[in-house]
């Protein structure tokens, strides 16, 4: 098979692949597996209503490029120069309009875009995408043509097999034929789990039948080192294979002289982490994947405890190198939240707000959950326990929500206190007022609160 590669277009022939998977495959996971020798990797499945809500922004202090959505300021895709050639976006949709649109928002900063038919799960089903398009195959072609015409970038489809192996074979035929660049296969049905047996000579049938290159998927039961990787390659006669499972518990096994130790693994990994501003409980959730039965000593007992990335890193030696980058990043996270009422003006100034500015207990301050790595730190148990000891009244919030930001004020010993900040949820918005009481109350000091880019 002749396949003409170049800078500029993504090549799937001989390639070992990391496998899209949900809240697995952020940033620093997919730069993780191109340091260990992965080929090309694929971002978790991001689902096309929430890429057309984005915009696209240069991020200076990160050397990232974020996709951010309107409503919330929520990051939703960011990737980096480092992986822009070798990066494929999972589109999940169930519309060819919405998902020509959806790629067209990140065309110019991946490798290619993928569309989602094999996900058997209950919320791809219900919504029509994911494995229920195998069962529609018009759609699936309908949407694939599409986005094939709407970019420039090599479109590709990841799908699941059929009971009869003919009719999987037929399937693929009729996808290949609306000019995908590859055809990824997982040899399972939508019924059968990964304690079913892949179904290579369903793989195997497809790349003798296609001309174009068949990514096999699927094989991470009997994938232990990198020669087993090979060995699924040759058994399904396949261009390239794809790894998901064993990836996920160790990516490491993309090197081809032999998998590295947990540990290191897991430092490199946070490395990216703490370069990417990754939020920490996607971070969190990455490396339990990782200990698997490891959560059960001491060191996984504190990681399990841990609610910040300062405290997961403080637990594997990267404290320090988290701190440091962190202070940097702080300004960055006040710029990319508050752009939701500024930039897009949802936002205007009523009678509540005059009302909180007359009485001079309002500022615009931003709360940022690793700054206060203990419950104890916390601004709302702070101002608890501060009127405790001056034997107060207790502080009662009141919280007003914008569609999807909220603003609270904190009434405390008769006096209101207000963040101008709309947070993206109520507890952010409370800690947010509790901060401004804070400040007045003396225990924040303004140098305190510009150090850590808390204050706009």
């Amino acid at each position: 098979m002749v396949c003409m590669e170049n800078i500029k277009r993504l090549c799937y022939d001989n390639k070992i692949i990391l496998a899209p998977m949900v809240r697995i495959n952020t940033l620093p996971m997919r730069l993780l597996a191109l340091d260990y020798g992965a080929d090309i990797v694929y971002t978790e499945e991001l689902i096309d209503h929430r890429l057309i809500r984005c915009y696209r922004k240069v991020n200076d202090t990160l050397e990232s490029v974020d996709f951010i959505d309107k409503s919330d300021a929520t990051v939703v895709f960011r990737t980096c120069s480092r992986e822009k050639h070798n990066v494929v976006l999972q589109i999940g949709t169930s519309d060819p309009e919405r998902a020509a649109k959806a790629a067209q928002v990140v065309e110019q900063d991946v490798a290619g875009i993928d569309i989602n038919m094999g996900c058997p799960k209950d919320f791809s089903l219900k919504g029509g995408m994911g494995a229920a398009l195998l069962f529609h195959p018009d759609k699936a072609c309908a949407i694939l043509s599409a986005v094939v015409s709407a970019v420039k970038i090599p479109v590709t489809c990841k799908i699941r097999v059929l009971q009869d192996i003919d009719d999987t074979v037929a399937l693929c035929k009729k996808l290949a034929a609306t000019g995908v660049a590859a055809i990824c296969v997982h040899g399972r049905t939508i019924n059968e789990r990964p304690m079913h047996s892949n179904r290579n000579h369903f793989i195997k049938a497809i790349s003798e039948a296609l001309d174009i290159p068949v990514i096999a998927n699927g094989g991470s039961k009997e994938i232990k080192e990198f020669e087993d990787i090979i060995k699924f390659k040759n058994i399904t006669g396949c261009s390239s294979v794809m790894i998901a499972r064993t990836a996920e518990k160790n990516c490491s096994i993309f090197k081809r002289d032999g998998k590295l130790e947990l540990f290191t693994i897991i430092r490199d990994y946070l490395r990216h982490a703490v370069d990417y501003d990754n939020v920490a409980p996607n971070t969190k959730y990455c490396i339990q994947n990782m200990l698997q039965n490891i959560q059960e000593t001491e060191q996984g007992r504190l990681f399990l405890e841990s609610t910040s990335l300062q405290q997961i890193c403080d637990l594997w030696e990267l404290g320090d190198y988290c701190r440091q980058k962190q202070k940097k990043m702080n300004y960055l996270r006040f710029e990319e939240r508050d752009v939701v009422c500024n930039d897009q003006k949802r936002i205007k100034l009523n009678s509540a707000d005059e009302e909180e500015s007359n009485y001079g207990n309002s500022l615009k301050c931003m709360y940022i959950r690793s700054l206060y790595p203990r419950p104890e730190d916390l601004p709302k148990t702070k101002l608890l326990n501060w009127a405790k000891k001056h034997n107060k009244p207790l502080p009662k919030y009141h919280t007003e929500q914008f569609e999807k930001l909220f603003k609270s004020t904190v009434t405390f010993d008769d006096q209101k206190y207000s963040s101008s900040f709309w947070e993206k949820n109520k507890r952010w918005a409370e800690q947010g007022s509790a901060i401004v009481c804070l400040h007045y109350l003396k225990v924040y000091d303004m140098d305190y609160m510009k150090m850590n880019g808390i204050l706009g």
